[in-house]
């Protein structure tokens, strides 16, 4: 019986984890965030709050339980708060990460970390594992330099980079880029879409299988976890409007350069994922097979 510990559990990949943890009888899930348990499935697994920027807290909590893997799901992520609040970016996306590196490393446990195709500057695309990072936002490098503290304390750790990750979470209280496509087609208003950003999209679901399989194999390293498809962020929301059969002629295509957001984004990421399928066995839903998983999802949330 292998004991697994999540953190930011109350997030969308931490619900997801913890709900495909739960089911497995083989493995003892520990589930941790800020505040009260937010995911309305509470059997099956232990949930403890934890801050894990707050490193005393952390180490003793992790010393009870003493966990053989670590998935980290807790982070900062949206990109442009990150550039007005650098210093809680810094402290979640960094030292939080070096207090989960430097406690695992104690403890002999194995760390995997989520980090992000915002570690790149976009200028290619189609990136491998050992491509040379060249984050262009404060969000970008923050995430940068937690991989380095994983990477300088943890003993035994897989990092997972990830691109665009969308899904349904429980309280709905954060949206994605799929979510917010179809409510904004909805209303029937004209839309501003990006027409010069390509991403690989992230079913939620998918990110979590593939810690799960990181965490099977014990993986070592670092691996592209994303989406197969590569789409330019106007045409995805085209595919989201289609999908439920929404008017796809109120999106107005814009370049990044109008939209004057305060972080700058990576023009074209999308990961090769190789090595994850040929050393993981991953497998990734199509972006339309996981518009499907989404619908389905949604419909039951309102029953």
């Amino acid at each position: 019986m292998r004991t697994i510990f999540v953190t930011g559990s109350n997030g969308l990949l931490g619900q997801k984890l913890t709900d495909l943890y739960y089911t497995l009888s083989d493995r003892i899930l520990y589930a941790s965030g800020r505040g009260a348990n937010r995911n309305p499935n509470k059997e099956g697994y232990q949930y403890v709050e934890l801050d894990i920027s707050d490193f005393d807290k952390t180490r003793k909590i992790l010393s009870e339980i003493k966990p053989d893997v670590l998935i980290n799901a807790a982070a900062m992520t949206q990109v442009d708060d990150c550039e007005f609040d650098k210093e809680s970016c810094t402290l979640y996306n960094v030292d939080a990460v070096e207090n989960l590196a430097k406690v695992c490393a104690e403890f002999n446990t194995h760390l995997i970390h989520i980090s992000t195709d915002f570690i790149f500057d976009g200028s290619k695309g189609n990136y491998k594992e050992d491509d040379i990072p060249n984050p262009l936002s404060f969000y970008g490098n923050s995430k940068w330099e937690g991989e380095k503290k994983v990477q300088k304390y943890a003993k035994s750790y897989a990092i997972l980079r990830t691109v665009l990750v969308y899904g349904v979470v429980a309280d709905m209280s954060r949206s994605n880029i799929v979510l917010w496509a179809k409510g904004a087609l909805e209303k029937g208003n004209p839309i501003n879409v990006v027409n010069d950003q390509w991403r690989t999209p992230t079913l939620a679901e998918d990110l979590a299988t593939g810690c799960y399989l990181a965490e099977k194999h014990n993986a070592q390293g670092i691996f592209n976890i994303s989406g197969k498809d590569l789409y330019r962020i106007d045409d995805l929301v085209r595919e989201v409007g289609k999908f439920w059969n929404l008017d796809i002629e109120k999106i107005n295509e814009v370049s990044s350069d109008t939209l004057n957001q305060p972080a700058k984004r990576p023009p074209k990421t999308g990961f090769d994922l190789t090595k994850s399928i040929k050393e993981l066995g991953y497998n990734p839903h199509s972006f339309i097979e996981g518009l499907a998983i989404v619908k389905k999802q949604l419909n039951q949330s309102r029953v």
